[in-house]
């Protein structure tokens, strides 16, 4: 595969946040069972010719020519509508056909321009239900929180509704609104938020000098009063492996043995930052996930570069929630599994689907599910997620006086030295 670019994009994400964020994502130029022919022909492979009956495609095709009498649309635009439907009776929401606009779209969120609310969706027992909203975006700010499953965008009901369709009726120009329904579990009645939709500026992660202070007046980053160091991480960007670089450094410096890695909220990103922050804390060759394919091509396993600057005196909590998805699981698993770390928290969200991207044409392309994540034990992140050390809730009494159990346990477990 040439040029491989990986992105944990285990869910779509609006402009609403950066559509890089959420599977584990490649790109590549290889057709499945397609060769391309004279210069703007395609040749379906002779197999598929000999089982499928094209005939009532082509019927249904005449018919409209000749029948239809509403808004007329070019031939090149059935073309594209066709390829979306036949992309959508696969039934995975992760495998979408991007025509000319909204390809031009998805590399401009890759790159990191984007407007929207600032929050990842993603399916959850068959419903559209909200990964994580971004730190101190809209979303945020409006009250969304992880797990709230989505009734109503503006008036439109999402019951059956794809990520990518959600995307689309989210999406928007800063400035704008949009008004969501909200399902929430412990409360009874729907919430309705109405959002201002901004440009997105994506945090990476807190640092010592960002003057964050907790409700019990402790730095939420930066060394603690007890000797806890605390690095929060809130997305797996391009830069996102130089900054932890940095924060690990400062934690070095600090002569603390003790370190927190808070990724609550966290909805992932780029693997390869995943990779390598695993690596500052494992041996060489340590298998840091696993990449299971359904068909017939061997399983890959991506390993630890071997930083691996930490001695055994090192004791780390790493906390989780139901908004830390893919490349935030995958970093949890690997340093759970390899007893590096503990984790407290809940359940995490469980997107873990590896997607490819291929160019269709010069300006439309197919991003196509190909294989799954799993832990270095084998654990499915997709099916399963990942369930903590010690399972922590946090209730809305918790939320409304301003505390954090997850945070309190995971001081109490280092300061007693387990």
């Amino acid at each position: 595969m040439n040029s491989t670019k990986r992105i944990m994009l285990a869910a779509v994400i609006l402009a609403v946040m950066l559509a890089s964020f959420s599977i584990g994502f490649r790109s590549g130029s290889e057709g499945a069972r397609m060769t391309m022919g004279a210069p703007g022909l395609v040749n379906v492979d002779p197999g598929l010719q000999s089982t499928v009956d094209f005939s009532s495609f082509w019927k249904a095709w005449n018919i409209l020519n000749d029948r239809y009498s509403g808004t007329s649309t070019s031939d090149q635009e059935r073309v594209y509508g066709a390829i979306a439907g036949m992309t959508a009776a696969l039934g995975d929401p992760y495998t979408v056909f991007f025509p000319p606009e909204e390809a031009e779209i998805f590399e401009s969120e890759i790159a990191g321009n984007f407007e929207g609310v600032g929050m990842e969706v993603g399916i959850r027992d068959g419903k559209l239900a909200v990964v994580a909203p971004i730190k101190n975006s809209p979303a945020e700010k409006a009250g969304v929180r992880a797990g709230d499953l989505i009734l109503m965008i503006d008036q439109t009901e999402s019951a059956s509704m794809s990520t990518d369709q959600a995307v689309k009726l989210i999406r928007g120009k800063a400035g704008t609104k949009v008004t969501l329904t909200l399902s929430r579990q412990g409360v009874t009645a729907p919430i309705v938020v109405t959002i201002t939709r901004a440009k997105i500026d994506l945090p990476v992660i807190g640092t010592k000098d960002d003057g964050q202070v907790a409700a019990d007046g402790q730095p939420k980053s930066g060394l603690r009063s007890d000797g806890i160091y605390v690095i929060p991480l809130y997305s797996f960007s391009a830069n996102s492996a130089n900054l932890f670089r940095r924060a690990l450094q400062d934690f070095a410096n600090s002569s603390s043995n003790k370190l927190i890695l808070d990724l609550r909220g966290n909805p992932g990103g780029y693997l390869d930052a995943a990779v390598d922050m695993a690596s500052w804390f494992l041996p060489s060759g340590k298998v840091i996930v696993k990449e299971e394919f359904s068909r017939g091509e061997p399983d890959k396993e991506l390993r630890s570069k071997g930083y691996d600057v930490f001695t055994d005196r090192l004791r780390m909590v790493i906390l989780v929630d139901g908004g830390s998805a893919s490349a935030s699981e995958i970093l949890a698993g690997a340093l759970s599994e390899h007893g590096v770390a503990k984790l407290v928290g809940t359940k995490t969200f469980g997107k873990g689907s590896v997607q490819e991207l291929i160019p269709i044409t010069n300006n439309t392309s197919l991003k196509v599910t190909i294989a799954r994540w799993l832990t270095p034990n084998g654990h499915s992140i997709s099916n399963e997620g990942i369930t903590p050390d010690y399972v922590v809730p946090v209730t809305v009494e918790d939320i409304e006086a301003k505390r954090d159990p997850q945070m309190d346990k995971a001081v109490e477990l280092l300061l007693k030295g387990q």
